[in-house]
C-alpha cells in the first residue's frame, strides 16, 4: 500500500536575516531559575552540507581576460546541405528544372548560395511518402535569381515530383567534359562568430562592533570548516559560502538583456549562461525526460549530426537518475521479476545496488546527481520552467581566440574572469570599518565585501542537451 510524505515536509524560511534576531544572539538569561538547561557544546548540521557549488569545478576551467567583451569562432560544417528547397513541377518530360533555395538560408554576408556549376547533387524528396531521390549535375547558377540554380537529371525517367515539391538537397562530387576550364568560383569557409560579456557579482557582510564584542555559547561551524563561538564569524562565513554558489548560478542561469527590455532601460546587459546557450544554439529535450532506449536513440541521433563527442557526462536530478536506472535495469531479462541485474550474486550480506553509473549505446553516458538541480530553495522544488538535466560533452575543443590571434584547445565549458597586471577581479575581498581588524573609516563596524567580474563560455553548445520538464 502506497503512501504519502506528509508530516515534516521542507524549511525554506530563510535563515539568514539582515537584523540581529533572538535566534542569532543569546538574549535571555534567568540566573534565578533552579534548572538551568543542559546545552549541547556544538550547533547540529541538520542540512548537511548545504553549499550548490562544484559544477563548472568539475566540467570546466577558468582563464583571465582583460577585455568586456570575450568573442571566438566556432567552425561551420565542411559540407553544405539545403532544405526546405522548391522543385519547379515535373509532368515528365522535363529533362532540367530549377531548384529554389529558401532566402533564409543564403549566405547573410554575400546573398549566395553555395552552389557552382558542374557539380553533382543528390535531390531528396522530403514528403514520407513518397521517398522519391534522383542524381543531377548542377547547369546554371543565379540565372533570374540569386538563390535559384538548374538542374540535368542523369536518370532517364526521374521521378515524378509533384507540384512545387519540397526537397532537400547536397552535392556529393563533381563532372567536367574534356577540354573544358575548371570549376568556377570558390568557396569560403563559413565561422560563426559568437561572443559574451562579463557581469560583475557584489556582496557584503556587516556586524557593528558592539555585537562583536558578544560570545555566543553553541560552537558554531561552516562547510568550509570555519568554527568558533562567535556568531558573527558565522554570519561571514555564510555569506561567503553563499557568494561562491552565486559565482556558479550565476554562470549557469545568467541571460542577456533584451532589446527594449526594463534590465536594458535601467543600463545593464546582462550574460549568457550555460542554460541560454543550450536553449538558443543546443540541444532541448522539452516534456519531461527520456525514459526508455527509444528515446535516449533520438537523442544519440541527434548527437550523430553534431558533433559526436564520444564521452558525454549527464548532470541530473535523483527523478530523471532513477529514470535511467530503472531503464537500464529492465535491459536484463530477468529485471521484471526480481533484481539479477548488475553484480548481483545473491550473497545475503551483500548490500544490492539498484543504480547505475553510465551505459553505452553508441557513445559513453555517465551520470551523476547534480545538487543543484535538487536542492529546494533552489531548482528543485520548481514547476514552471524545470530543468531536470543538462548532458555535457566531455573533453575540450579547437577555436579561433580572437586575443591570442590563433586557434586554441579550450573545454567545452570554461569561466572567463577579468585580470590584468594590476588587477584581478577573480575574487576579490576587502575589509572596511574600524573594527575587527579592519582601519579605514570611522565606521564603528566591520564590512567585508566580495566581487568578481566573470562570464561563461559555452564553446560548442551544439553538443549539448538540456532536459526540461
Amino acid at each position: 500500500m502506497a503512501g504519502n510524505l506528509v508530516a515534516g515536509g521542507v524549511a525554506l524560511q530563510p535563515s539568514a536575516e539582515q537584523v540581529a534576531l533572538s535566534t542569532n544572539y543569546i538574549t535571555t538569561f534567568d540566573f534565578l531559575n533552579q534548572y538551568l538547561p543542559d546545552t549541547y557544546e556544538k550547533e547540529f548540521e541538520r542540512y548537511g552540507n548545504r553549499t550548490i557549488s562544484g559544477f563548472l569545478r568539475m566540467v570546466g576551467a577558468e582563464m583571465p581576460s582583460n577585455s568586456d567583451l570575450i568573442k571566438w569562432a566556432e567552425q561551420g560544417r565542411l559540407h553544405t546541405k539545403y532544405t526546405t528547397c522548391t522543385l519547379a513541377t515535373y509532368t515528365g518530360a522535363e529533362t532540367v528544372q530549377t531548384v529554389t533555395v529558401p532566402l533564409a538560408q543564403l549566405n547573410p554576408g554575400t546573398g549566395a548560395i553555395a552552389v557552382r556549376v558542374g557539380q553533382t547533387i543528390l535531390i531528396s524528396d522530403e514528403t514520407a511518402a513518397s521517398g522519391f531521390s534522383n542524381k543531377a549535375i548542377v547547369t546554371t547558377v543565379g540565372v533570374g535569381a540569386a538563390n535559384e540554380f538548374t538542374i540535368a537529371y542523369y536518370e532517364a525517367t526521374q521521378a515524378a515530383y509533384a507540384a512545387a515539391s519540397t526537397i532537400s538537397m547536397f552535392a556529393y562530387g563533381s563532372e567536367f567534359a574534356k577540354g573544358t576550364n575548371g570549376m568556377v568560383g570558390s568557396l569560403e569557409s563559413d565561422d560563426l562568430f559568437l561572443e559574451n560579456n562579463p557581469i560583475i557579482l557584489k556582496d557584503k557582510y556587516a556586524v557593528n562592533g558592539s555585537d562583536m564584542a558578544q560570545i555566543g555559547w553553541v560552537e558554531v561551524t561552516s562547510e568550509n570548516g570555519a568554527n568558533g563561538y562567535l556568531w558573527y564569524l558565522k554570519s561571514e562565513h555564510e555569506t561567503r559560502l553563499r557568494f561562491d554558489d552565486m559565482l556558479e548560478t550565476a554562470m549557469i542561469e545568467a541571460v542577456p538583456a533584451a532589446v527594449g527590455s526594463g534590465a536594458t532601460t535601467a543600463g545593464f546587459i546582462g550574460s549568457e549562461g550555460i542554460f541560454s546557450a543550450v536553449g538558443t544554439r543546443g540541444n532541448v529535450w522539452s516534456g519531461g525526460f527520456p525514459v526508455a532506449l527509444a528515446d535516449f536513440d533520438a537523442i544519440i541521433s541527434r548527437l550523430d549530426k553534431q558533433g559526436a563527442i564520444e564521452e558525454n557526462a549527464i548532470f541530473l536530478d535523483r527523478q530523471f537518475g532513477f529514470s535511467i536506472d530503472d531503464m537500464l535495469a529492465a535491459q536484463n531479462s530477468y529485471g521484471a521479476g526480481g533484481t539479477s541485474y548488475g553484480l548481483f550474486d545473491n550473497d545475503e550480506e551483500m548490500a544490492l545496488n539498484l543504480g547505475f553509473t553510465g551505459f553505452r549505446r553508441g557513445y559513453d553516458f555517465y551520470k551523476t546527481d547534480w545538487k543543484y538541480l535538487n536542492d529546494p530553495t533552489m531548482r528543485g522544488d520548481l514547476v514552471g520552467g524545470k530543468i531536470s538535466g543538462l548532458l555535457v560533452p566531455a573533453g575540450s575543443t579547437s577555436v579561433y581566440d580572437q586575443v591570442l590571434g590563433k586557434n586554441a584547445k579550450r573545454p567545452f565549458l570554461h569561466v572567463r574572469y577579468r585580470a590584468s597586471q594590476t588587477e584581478d577581479r577573480r575574487y576579490k575581498t576587502w575589509m572596511t570599518g574600524s573594527a575587527g581588524g579592519a582601519q579605514t573609516s570611522s565606521l564603528d563596524a566591520m564590512e567585508v565585501n566580495f566581487l568578481s567580474e566573470r562570464c561563461v563560455c559555452t564553446l560548442g553548445a551544439n553538443n549539448f542537451v538540456l532536459f526540461q520538464g
